[in-house]
């Protein structure tokens, strides 16, 4: 079996589940298959938001992020169901522990993908044969359908596990490059957003291809360091590896200053918590992540300090969001003496274009021009199934989660 792998290169696998909510509850309610179904926000109203919908409800012309009224309208037998995080978080963590009977080496990226490092799995059989049982044992136990990207590095192997789904096995080499990827428009490149594309299309750069050849100072110029690594990855450079403790590396990105003299001067106050948070927020975009977390930190006249945090719902980045946490944080805290020392962090950081905001279904209509949103929810189909939740009882309600769903998820894979 050893011919199959490489002597001094990786074979990770990518998996992804395919329209991973409405499979799910495909799954749970066999009468749903075969049927146009869509979960949304706010099903009950009008003005409620697609988030997911199913190969029959998108041969109607239903897709993500359309309002439901005209979901409806396309395609008036549409069945819409409300999320239900406890069913969705029970059916992953099924998902990662059959995994993880493969390798080790497993990195959660979110509630339903993740990577696999299987170069030395070589008693189990060819790659291929691994990723065909892999992908049978999800469906068959679970009746969940998903996508396998088998490739030399972690950015290869997202991108063929998109190429083909549902149910698909795509193999991706640096040879088949020209062939398979290159043709591809830059808006199909994994990290390249809607804002990084219109950039791109000012160097003439509409095709991954295009991108291997363009200029290396212009890329720099126009997207900074992310320029740079955006092209390496087009060319299949991707050293990254496939890390299984990366769910414990919560970084954070904090800024502290002290005042010229003690105060419990409301303004200046006000105003030093506005630039920390300015501070942070240019931080947070200039290596491209957000937070979950943010902590404030007061020291007193008398050298008296305490820090005090918060987890959010929604992901963090911008100066205005930081300074309204802050500023709460502070309300809340503060004794109302002299203060000497401020301090904003920003914690349990997640690269943009591997964080997913929380499916908070009552606020998400509110973020729908969000790009972020927009590059992360994807668009999912449902096919097929049994019911082999049945026996999972829902014995927590579907209220929001207190903190990010997908952080309560990687909690959940830690322990």
């Amino acid at each position: 079996m050893l011919k199959w792998y490489p002597k001094n290169g990786r074979i990770i696998f990518h998996l992804d589940m395919n329209s991973f909510y409405a499979s799910v509850e495909a799954a749970y309610n066999p009468e749903l298959k075969g049927k146009p179904l869509a979960i949304a926000g706010n099903p009950e109203e009008r003005r409620g938001i697609i988030v997911t919908s199913s190969y029959e409800a998108r041969a109607k012309g239903v897709r993500t992020t359309m309002p439901l009224w005209q979901a409806k309208k396309l395609c008036p037998e549409l069945i819409v169901l409300p999320p239900n995080f406890d069913r969705y978080r029970q059916a992953s963590s099924e998902i990662f522990k059959i995994m993880a009977e493969i390798t080790p080496i497993v990195q959660p990226i979110s509630i339903d993908e993740g990577y696999l490092d299987i170069t030395e799995c070589y008693d189990l059989g060819p790659p291929w044969e691994i990723a065909e049982r892999l992908q049978q044992r999800i469906k068959n136990e679970l009746d969940l359908p998903c996508s396998i990207g088998i490739a030399p590095n972690k950015f290869l192997a997202k991108m063929a596990s998109d190429m083909k789904k549902p149910m698909g096995i795509t193999i991706l080499r640096k040879r088949d490059l020209p062939e398979k990827l290159w043709p591809l428009d830059i808006e199909e490149m994994y990290g390249v957003g809607q804002k990084t594309a219109e950039k791109l299309h000012k160097l003439d750069v509409y095709k991954i291809g295009d991108l291997v050849e363009a200029d290396q100072f212009q890329l720099k110029r126009i997207l900074g360091v992310n320029g740079e690594r955006l092209q390496q990855r087009a060319k299949g450079i991707d050293t990254s590896p496939v890390d299984p403790d990366a769910i414990y590396d919560f970084k954070s990105i904090g800024n502290s200053e002290t005042l010229r003299e003690d105060t419990t001067d409301d303004t200046t106050i006000a105003k030093l918590l506005r630039r920390l948070s300015q501070k942070v927020a240019i931080r947070l975009a200039r290596k491209e992540v957000v937070a979950e977390t943010l902590q404030i930190m007061i020291r007193y006249y008398n050298r008296k300090t305490i820090t005090r945090s918060i987890t959010k719902d929604e992901y963090l980045a911008q100066e205005d969001e930081i300074f309204a946490v802050a500023s709460e944080l502070f309300d809340t805290n503060w004794n109302g003496e002299p203060i000497r020392l401020l301090g904003v962090t920003a914690q349990n950081l997640v690269e943009k274009e591997q964080a997913i905001e929380q499916l908070n279904l009552f606020n998400y209509q509110e973020h729908l021009q969000d790009e972020a949103i927009q590059n992360v929810i994807d668009e999912l189909s449902t096919k097929y199934g049994k019911n082999p939740f049945k026996k999972i009882k829902d014995q927590v309600n579907n209220d929001t989660p207190t903190t990010s769903f997908q952080k309560d998820f990687l909690d959940d894979f830690k322990q």
